[in-house]
């Protein structure tokens, strides 16, 4: 079979000489599904069917979504009634073809997204194949708008996740200063407002060290109050990642962990030690308790199950929920190392960039 002198067969397709090289059909396939992340009606469509129009080399490319209405590149024939050939396509989720066009419906999850219009002469191979990319990448779009819709849900569990022991024994606390130190409970009282405004308010998806560092400040000044003697506190920040940008409410789950299920199960109580420090490119933080600890393959248990591993309480789930948000933003080589033993207490270290396009507080 002959090809137009215009295109040149690679992978037994025709294909314009300006994308006859295979990683110049890739790049532009690549755009075509970035510009569709956001479905056939995003801010980006436009950009995608210029690209489609250049890997097809047709006179013109049309992207309809659901309401039938078309975003154009180059030019469709004015003597095909192209708005009743969608209509049409939407109907039967059949394709279809007048003269030199063909409308192609394009199905995502065995639902009927929106439809690809094409002008001129256009090899069907070609055509299934520019359909495929197109069809992966609203899916790639669908599942990452509901991995951005669980990790939301994910975060407002997290916020839900204050302990009512622990409330009940902090306002226990400041009621029985009121008398003796009134000065001591108004601070107290100032400290559990502050705890309950940042661990339940509408934050942003991402914060600072520096305000996660006083969230947990307050939270460990309460506990302290609470269990007295029995806690101990160590924080130390150095002054060069204050200003790193982190996801919001990473660090306080740690450090609850770290006095629930480490010190509070002790009769002697314990220690808790924070450090937030640079290593070269990444911020480092660490969490550590001289406190119960726990068998080392049930902690490796309880962030493979999401915190199932420990059914006891929501601290599992805690620790899974944190581990889980650092891997989505950084990348899976990031994320939680958790280091315990059975009565050797608990290291918790979570390892950040200090700086990551797109994480912005």
């Amino acid at each position: 079979m002959s090809v137009p002198a215009q295109q040149e067969s690679v992978g037994g397709l025709a294909w314009p000489r300006r994308l006859r090289d295979p990683a110049a059909i890739l790049r532009t396939a690549r755009h075509i599904a970035d510009d569709l992340v956001d479905g056939l009606s995003g801010p980006r469509v436009r950009s995608a069917v210029r690209g489609i129009r250049r890997l097809l080399a047709s006179d013109g490319v049309g992207l309809s979504d659901l309401s039938g209405e078309l975003t154009v590149a180059g030019s469709l024939p004015r003597d095909v009634d192209i708005a009743a050939i969608v209509d049409d396509v939407l109907h039967t989720e059949h394709r279809r073809r007048r003269a030199e066009v063909v409308a192609e419906p394009l199905v995502v999850h065995d639902e009927l997204a929106g439809v690809l219009v094409v002008a001129g002469t256009t090899r069907m191979s070609a055509l299934r194949e520019v359909s495929g990319v197109l069809v992966a990448a609203l899916e790639r779009g669908r599942l990452e708008a509901s991995a951005e819709e669980a990790a939301e849900a994910e975060l407002r569990a997290l916020r839900a996740e204050i302990s009512p022991h622990f409330v009940y024994n902090a306002l226990t606390v400041v009621a029985g200063l009121v008398r003796p130190d009134p000065a001591r409970s108004r601070e107290l009282l100032l400290d559990f407002a502050d705890y309950i405004r940042y661990s339940l308010a509408g934050h942003g998806e991402y914060t600072t060290v520096a305000d996660e560092f006083h969230a947990i400040e307050t939270y460990l000044a309460l506990q302290r109050a609470v269990l007295g003697d029995r806690l101990k506190v160590q924080v130390r920040v150095a002054p060069e990642v204050l200003a790193v940008a982190i996801p919001y409410l990473v660090l306080q789950p740690l450090v609850e962990n770290a006095v629930r299920h480490g010190i509070e199960r002790r009769t002697g109580g314990g220690a808790v030690h924070v450090l937030g420090e640079a290593e070269g490119s990444d911020c480092v933080i660490s969490v550590e308790d001289d406190g119960a600890g726990m068998d080392p393959r049930d902690a490796e248990r309880l962030l493979a199950t999401g915190g199932a591993a420990d059914t006891r309480d929501t601290g599992g789930m805690g620790l899974a929920n944190v581990d889980r948000r650092l891997r989505n933003v950084y990348g899976p080589w990031f994320g939680l190392v958790v280091e315990t033993a059975e009565n050797e207490g608990t290291r918790v270290v979570m390892r950040v960039p200090r700086f990551q396009p797109g994480v912005v507080p």
